[in-house]
Parts: structure tokens; C-alpha cells; sequence
């Protein structure tokens, strides 16, 4: 498992740790500095001087205090999803004289209502002891095939760490899925947006993330459109079927949220990611252009044409705008579970 030095290795994969995305730390061998939770939060941590708590210098990260016996700390993170991990980021931000100088990292899969027990957990290995540099994001690809719901990361032989990141794809069990609707373009059930048009002010990523949104930011915005025309994104589905209820919500965008919208599918099952925008593709109306309210969720049932069961959906918004999340709402196709 060989470092790497670029970012971009991990892109079009999912934070399967982030605390945004479900993820929990629920156990460590040690935290006299600094919390387990702050590993799995937003950005890469803050450092503010003179800021002190009673045990010592505040810290935005886990910190273990100085080992004076053998051994070495680990945090133990309940992942928000089961996935197959392809990369990780051990993430050392403001930590200089107090980094781990190795890691190493674990993972298992627990079943739903399985005990907890650290001690009787059977881990594997996925990323052997490897050399962490200081205040840096240190970078590894994960080569395994496994699909893992919780992930141990082992510091040697204590120190600190801002952030930890588990880069993968969801991996759904469609076959226990009960019976109801079900969001099929859901950032944890397994969908992905593919392409955009534009996302000057908001990332095309965040309409499919957990919950509703946390304000203006943290949503997919478009610049003002200038031009003819109107602003896309398409959606790649975690399962092919069926969309009959759909939710566009413009969640704190007020005045900034387009003024219609409408939504498109295709069966498209073999096309690469990257082909997705090919004329060839075939595109059927699901919901035909429709006002929006702006800071509120839009929910369509009795509007949506039956277009069969789709693979990807194309969300165009007239003229341009604000969406915070897009939820598309059916029963997964029985012949791809």
C-alpha cells in the first residue's frame, strides 16, 4: 500500500467515516487532549494560540496524551455505511511536535444488533504501519476487496491527529431493504452525481448528502445565468427502478432558488460514467417543468409521468439557482438487487 501525493486519487469517492455522513467514533484508547469526535468533522481543523483546557494546549483533533509504557492508542469509527474502502486520509493538520510518526489501519464488518465487544472483534489489516509526516494529509490507496462497516486507526506510538478520512463506495443490501419507498439517488443508499453544468457557488456532491441541509453553503448553487439556457446535474441512481414521489428542497435558499425545474431519466445500465452526457442517451420526462417555492421542500407525487425504470436522472433547473438536496423517491428494480 504505497503513499500517494495526490488528492485526486480519491475523487468520485464517498467519506464513508464523515460524521456528515453517518459516521461515529464510539471508542479510543486514550483522549486526555483532544476527543475522538473531532477526527471525523468537517474541514481539516483549526489552531488557535493561546487557547487551553485543563489538560493542556486545546487541540482540534484527537490527541492522546505521551505513552510511558509499551503499546499504542487506537480510535475505533462506526462507518456511516458499509463499503468498500479504497482510501484513506490520516490527516496531521497543526499536529508538529505532537504527531504519530506511524499508523496503521484495521476493518471488520459487524452485524446489525452484534454485540460490541473491541476484544472479540476479528480485524483485518488494510493498511499496514506506515510513516505519518507532520501537519500534512497524509495520503494512502487502500487495495482491498472487503466490505467493512467499522475501521480501527492505530497511531504508534500515541500524538495526535485532526482529521481521518475512509474514502470508498456504499455498498446496499437491496435485499433487506423493506418494502417502502426508498431514496435511490441517496448519497448513503450508494448514488453518486455525476456532472454538472455549474456549481460556481455550491458543489453538485451535497444534493444527495444525509439530512437537509445546514445553510446556503452546503447545497448545489449555480452563478446567474446571463446567457439563454438552464442549469443541469445528473444523478447516477444506487439502483436502478421506478421514481414516483420526488423532493427538491431549497432549503435556505430564499431568494436565490431557481424559478421551475423538471426531472429526466434514461436506462442506460451499461453507459460509463463519463458517456453519461452522450446524444445517444435517450431521456424521458418524470416530472415536467414546475414551479418552485424557495426555503421549503418540494414534493411532487401526482405530477410525475410513468417513465419505466431508470437508471440515472437529470435534474435541470430554469433558469439557474439554488437546490440544497434532490430526493428521488421508488422501489429498486427486483432484477438488479
Amino acid at each position: 500500500m504505497e503513499q500517494q501525493n495526490y488528492a485526486s486519487v480519491f475523487a468520485g469517492l464517498t467519506d464513508l467515516a464523515s460524521e456528515k455522513n453517518g459516521g461515529k467514533a464510539i471508542a479510543a484508547s486514550d483522549e486526555f487532549f483532544a476527543g475522538k469526535e473531532n477526527l471525523l468533522k468537517e474541514g481539516r481543523g483549526i489552531f488557535i494560540p493561546g487557547k487551553f483546557t485543563d489538560n493542556g494546549k486545546w487541540m482540534d483533533g484527537w490527541e492522546s496524551r505521551r505513552k510511558r509504557v509499551p503499546g499504542y492508542d487506537w480510535c475505533i469509527i462506526k462507518l456511516g455505511a458499509k463499503g468498500m474502502v479504497k482510501g484513506l486520509d490520516i490527516d496531521t493538520n497543526h499536529f508538529l511536535g505532537n504527531h504519530p510518526p506511524y499508523a496503521s489501519v484495521e476493518a471488520c464488518i459487524l452485524n446489525e444488533g452484534q454485540k460490541f465487544n473491541p476484544d472479540k472483534i476479528i480485524w483485518t489489516e488494510i493498511l499496514q504501519k506506515s510513516p505519518l509526516n507532520p501537519g500534512s494529509q497524509n495520503l494512502f490507496a487502500v487495495i482491498d476487496s472487503g466490505i467493512y462497516n467499522h475501521v480501527r486507526l492505530n497511531i504508534y506510538p500515541d500524538g495526535g491527529v485532526a482529521r481521518f478520512r475512509v474514502y470508498g463506495d456504499v455498498v446496499p443490501d437491496w435485499k433487506n431493504v423493506p418494502d417502502e419507498l426508498t431514496d435511490l439517488a441517496a448519497l448513503m443508499n450508494g448514488g453518486k452525481v455525476l456532472v454538472c453544468n455549474d456549481m460556481f457557488f455550491g458543489s453538485k456532491d451535497n444534493l444527495i448528502s444525509p439530512g437537509r441541509s445546514s445553510n446556503m453553503g452546503d447545497g448545489w448553487e449555480t452563478k446567474r445565468k446571463r446567457i439563454p439556457g438552464y442549469d443541469w446535474t445528473i444523478i447516477k441512481l444506487a439502483c436502478a427502478g421506478e421514481i414516483k414521489k420526488i423532493i427538491v428542497d431549497t432549503n435556505f435558499f430564499k431568494g436565490n432558488y431557481p424559478d421551475r425545474c423538471s426531472v429526466e431519466g434514461c436506462f442506460a445500465p451499461e453507459a460509463a460514467d463519463d458517456a453519461i452526457t452522450s446524444e445517444e442517451i435517450a431521456w424521458k420526462e418524470i416530472l415536467p417543468q414546475t414551479k418552485l417555492n424557495g426555503h421549503i421542500e418540494n414534493t411532487f407525487e401526482n405530477e410525475i409521468t410513468k417513465a419505466g425504470t431508470v437508471t440515472h436522472v437529470r435534474l435541470n433547473i430554469f433558469p439557474d439557482g439554488g437546490v440544497s438536496r434532490l430526493r428521488l423517491f421508488g422501489n429498486p428494480d427486483p432484477e438488479f438487487i
